[in-house]
């Protein structure tokens, strides 16, 4: 009885209210949570059904499952309500509705398609035991439809999520504690992916005492800034429901696992920042060694970006991507020719792998001798540190303002993907001039070929700042992966449909 009473005094709860902001946290999550498996069930009722209806042509039948030896034959109506109902089990059991991955991530479709998978694993080892023969196109419509299903469901919400946030709901309000840098760069991560929907509402300091009155020139962008005497009463005096522990050095060994059992009786989540930025999580893997975690970071991956694979991808997809956009091609090259005299085409030297030069190809979309009056166009620069870009260039042709607003003037470029100069995805193809300015980290971006689009195409484009175009590029040539590529493919439509920073 003394250990029970020793027990709950230990895990009782402080008596502090519950914030507004935490509760509001909870209900938006309940909410979320709600919604996503009541869609879930829908959609594999759904393709249940469809399977069965396909398969034996309508859902009231008297299908049944052949089971060898002497038993009832069960109908497949009993099966497909059987088959929904352990699916969304498998659902569950696997954490696909956990908050700690709704919206965050590839791990959200990962454990989908894992539970999944082990479903139907388990399926196909309770037929080969028990010898129970399934119709096989049966399953071979419910398996494909439901997991593409789900999946379409999950990007339906998390664009959801994001709309939200966007209009400053379905926020995670956030505690950072570290230095002010420390906190800077994770607010600028934060603010990379506003689709997580962090919001720093504090920064706790523990290292120096802050006044606020005394917050100038970069600290203006930093949320309050408190130094109480604990991270406690940090989260009590900002409301936040998220720690961000930046500064693992000033908690000491113990002191995360500490912290833990102090927030736990506020209902508040801790992170802990590894200290990296820009390394890919398929780079990162976790050892434990005696109860203390050790994160492996794997070396850059830019060699896997000059594969075979990559270049026979490159090649099949820039000869389809001709193939498809020709008659676009041709009509551009009509209303070059017809609008303005010159060639169709523009040659510029471009420096590509290993700082070797090339031609890169384009539409037109300047008057005839443009370069030459470049020097006197110098102080109206809207480019980024080497870089020269004129928002209202007068060098530009009428025509030429369309093509760049859509990237039109871009496509001619897959000719040089085809002839192993570019590639579909890739760092921007710099200038000889730009690359004369560049250190010894910015000549990483040189390790692999130049691509016809990549991150900075689909993360600003011209309205990038310089450091956050290398930051993309060195990124991209380090975390490498077939996936990301596709990925960029995709998001590069959607940028070029919005033409958001093209000038």
């Amino acid at each position: 009885m003394a250990f029970q009473i020793e027990q709950e005094q230990i895990l009782a709860p402080p008596p502090q209210p519950e914030s507004p902001q935490r509760s509001g946290k909870q209900r938006w999550q309940a909410e979320y949570r709600r919604r996503l498996r009541i869609t879930d069930a829908l959609v594999i009722a759904g393709a249940v059904a469809m399977a069965q209806a396909i398969r034996f042509g309508g859902l009231n039948n008297d299908a049944r499952v052949d089971w060898v030896g002497d038993h009832d034959r069960v109908g497949y109506a009993a099966i497909s309500f059987l088959l929904t109902f352990t699916w969304l089990g498998f659902l569950a059991v696997g954490n696909t509705w956990s908050p700690t991955v709704l919206g965050t991530g590839p791990e959200e479709y990962r454990r989908l398609v894992a539970a999944t998978m082990r479903l139907f694993g388990l399926i196909a080892i309770v037929s080969l035991l028990l010898r129970i023969d399934f119709a096989r196109g049966y399953l071979a419509i419910a398996l494909p439809v439901g997991l593409l299903g789900l999946i379409l469901n999950r990007l339906f919400w998390r664009k959801f999520a994001a709309r939200k946030r966007r209009t400053g709901r379905y926020l995670t309000s956030t505690l950072v504690v570290g230095h002010r840098d420390s906190a800077r760069e994770i607010m600028r991560c934060f603010e990379r992916d506003p689709a997580v929907g962090y919001s720093v509402v504090g920064v706790y300091t523990p290292y120096e005492i802050v006044d606020e009155a005394e917050l100038t020139g970069d600290d203006s962008d930093l949320p309050i800034v408190v130094a109480e005497s604990s991270v406690v009463d940090a989260v009590r005096a900002t409301a936040a429901d998220t720690v961000v522990i930046a500064a693992t050095e000033h908690l000491g060994t113990r002191g995360i696992n500490d912290l833990l059992w102090k927030l736990k009786p506020l209902g508040v989540e801790l992170v802990v920042t590894p200290g990296v930025v820009d390394v890919a999580d398929q780079r990162l893997s976790i050892t434990p060694v005696s109860n203390l975690p050790l994160l492996h970071i794997e070396k850059p991956q830019y060699d896997r970006a000059k594969s075979f694979g990559k270049a026979v991808f490159d090649l099949v997809f820039a000869t389809l991507a001709l193939l498809a956009v020709s008659p676009v091609m041709i009509f551009t090259a009509i209303a070059i020719k017809a609008t303005s005299r010159g060639p169709v085409f523009y040659r510029s030297e471009r420096i590509g792998l290993n700082g070797e030069p090339f031609r890169m190809v384009k539409f037109r979309s300047m008057y005839v001798d443009a370069d030459r009056v470049r020097d006197t166009l110098l102080a109206e620069n809207d480019g980024a540190g080497p870089l020269f870009k004129m928002r209202e260039d007068p060098r530009v042709t009428p025509v030429g303002r369309i093509l760049r607003k859509y990237s039109l003037d871009e496509l001619p470029q897959f000719l040089n993907v085809i002839r192993g100069e570019m590639c579909v995805v890739g760092p921007r193809p710099p200038l000889r001039t730009e690359v004369e300015q560049y250190d010894r980290k910015m000549l990483r971006r040189l390790l692999v070929k130049p691509g016809v689009t990549g991150l900075w195409q689909v993360s600003g484009r011209s309205n990038l700042s310089w450091d956050e175009s290398v930051r993309l590029d060195l990124s991209y040539v380090e975390n490498w992966s077939m996936v990301q590529d596709l990925l960029i493919i995709k998001k590069t439509i959607s940028a070029v449909t919005r033409s958001e920073g093209a000038y």
